[in-house]
């Protein structure tokens, strides 16, 4: 799948993906998974929905994931847009994309996990979770 926000391309072609950008990212820069190891990123990778966002040079500026089923949930994952192209609509291109992806349009339940851009996904209609008791999390070595 592929479609366009402005001057930019949201693609769905895993071969089309800069993997060590996004690694790099990750690994750097994204609060949620600081330190993800290469072969981390390349698994969650292999396993999800990807997203690329690539400027008129064709150079990756953006990334995202859905992991899911593909029928009753799904889960935005590692969504971001690289500094240098921010303020242009990206994110909320890229936000569109995934919840408009042919295989996604239909999923019963969406989640997220975001610090800072609740007014993005809320504009999506993101809430809180409703009943926040109900849900679980485990974080292996966690405490």
């Amino acid at each position: 799948m592929e479609t366009r926000c402005g001057e930019y391309t949201i693609s769905t072609d895993k071969l089309k993906l800069d993997v060590s950008m996004v690694h790099e990212f990750l690994f750097h820069e994204a609060y949620w998974a600081l330190g993800r190891a290469r072969d981390v990123v390349e698994r969650s990778i292999a396993g999800s929905i990807c997203f690329g966002v690539y400027d008129p040079s064709d150079r990756q500026v953006g990334f995202a994931r859905a992991v899911t089923d593909q029928a009753t949930f799904a889960w935005i994952a590692d969504l971001f847009i690289l500094p240098e192209a921010r303020g242009r609509g990206l994110a909320k291109g890229l936000v569109g994309a995934i919840l408009g992806h042919p295989d996604l349009r239909d999923v019963g339940r969406w989640l997220l996990g975001t610090r800072d851009a609740h007014t993005l996904y809320a504009g999506f209609g993101f809430e809180p979770l409703p009943e926040p008791g109900r849900y679980m999390v485990r974080v292996p070595g966690g405490h």
